[in-house]
């Protein structure tokens, strides 16, 4: 028991480190990357159809398993939250007074709009997230022809037939893009793959990625108000 309690101080003393920390941001990061790319594949299935897209999201609603799922995705999402707040907060104290002038360290440096907004996008992003499970998730309920099957297509068609919610969820996947253009680079390097013969190929694949999720899932409410 005393082993146990030992084990488990040390290994909460090791991710309430600065390095555990980064390290607990880069691996949550990543797994809501994974995520973003099986959220962007389900959401364009909405171009295949109604029946395809309501099919594929009764089978998501009646699996066993997704409510573990969902849990374990809030716990991610919050822990990541947690930790890269709390790490910039930490920071910020170590550093109290603001540099008098900030100037490029040249070709070498990492530093970009991404990178230095990414407690600002986080922070957004989170308020997008809110809105976005509330109006799709806890929103307007209909049915299909079928009593059991949920027409979460006519719903999508409800809000992206409104020009302000158009806006806001393409300003909204603008961010997403933004947060992960240096957000996926930085959380393989925080698991230690960084390395100069593929790390500038690491930060170009990021950008590659980033521009695809945040497209494809800014082009559909898009497309939605423009052709219904």
């Amino acid at each position: 028991m005393m082993l146990e309690s030992s084990s488990f101080a040390r290994f909460s003393r090791y991710f309430s480190s600065s390095v555990g920390t980064k390290l607990l941001v880069g691996i949550t990061g990543l797994l809501l990357f994974v995520y973003m790319i099986l959220h962007l594949a389900g959401n364009a299935l909405i171009f295949a159809g109604p029946d395809i897209f309501n099919s594929y999201s009764q089978q998501l609603i009646s699996n066993p398993l997704i409510i573990p799922i969902e849990l374990g995705l809030l716990l991610v999402f919050v822990v990541h939250i947690y930790k890269t707040v709390r790490n910039f907060i930490a920071n910020s104290a170590a550093r109290p007074a603001r540099y008098a002038k900030q100037t490029s360290a040249g070709h070498t440096t990492r530093k970009s709009l991404a990178s230095s907004t990414m407690i600002v996008t986080g922070l957004l992003l989170l308020l997008f997230v809110v809105v976005h499970v509330q109006q799709f998730k806890f929103g307007s309920y209909y049915q299909t022809t079928d009593a059991t099957v949920r027409d979460l297509y006519r719903t999508e068609i409800e809000v992206f037939q409104q020009p302000l919610w158009v806006v806001f969820y393409v300003i909204g996947t603008a961010l997403v893009g933004l947060h992960l253009r240096h957000g996926i680079a930085s959380g393989f390097q925080s698991l230690g793959l960084d390395h100069p013969l593929y790390t500038r190929r690491l930060t170009r694949w990021s950008i590659i990625l980033a521009v695809i999720i945040a497209g494809g899932l800014g082009v559909i409410p898009i497309w939605v108000y423009l052709t219904h």
